[in-house]
């Protein structure tokens, strides 16, 4: 009879511990690019107030995300095009005399920014978080910058 009962306390404890793993797997999985970048637009065109800017360059990216080329076994989320590229857009503003110049990736919002109408040097509105003037944004989900 006992040794009946340690052979479901072991199933127990070995189910109980298979399942604490699974939990702590799905809390501790990096979270996906794609997901924290949508987020960021969100919050930036929700808080986020209008300045002058300009385009200083389109940029494309060839080749597969880092964590595929060293062969990860995650399947990558990202809104790459079919041929590989990622699309991303340069521009600078200046707010209370800083001058910023960053470039935000526009893959899978390409029909919204228009990218064939886009030319170094063109006029745009950012839309920059008041307590970050660094996090800014040309264009997001619902609202474009781009003219």
């Amino acid at each position: 009879m006992s040794d009946s009962k340690s052979k479901w306390r072991f199933i127990a404890l070995t189910g109980g511990l298979a399942a604490g793993a699974a939990v702590l797997r799905w809390i501790t999985r990096p979270p996906d690019p794609d997901d924290l970048e949508r987020r960021r637009r969100s919050h930036v065109n929700r808080v986020g107030r209008i300045v002058d800017g300009q385009i200083v360059e389109i940029i494309e990216l060839t080749g597969k995300p880092a964590e595929e080329k060293a062969g990860s076994a995650r399947k990558s989320s990202r809104r790459d095009s079919s041929d590989g590229q990622r699309k991303l857009v340069g521009y600078s503003y200046s707010i209370s005399g800083v001058s910023y110049e960053t470039a935000q990736d526009v893959t899978g919002l390409e029909e919204r920014a228009a990218l064939h109408s886009l030319a170094a040097g063109q006029p745009a509105s950012v839309k920059y978080d008041p307590a970050n003037p660094s996090n800014s944004i040309l264009i997001a989900d619902d609202w474009s910058g781009l003219q």
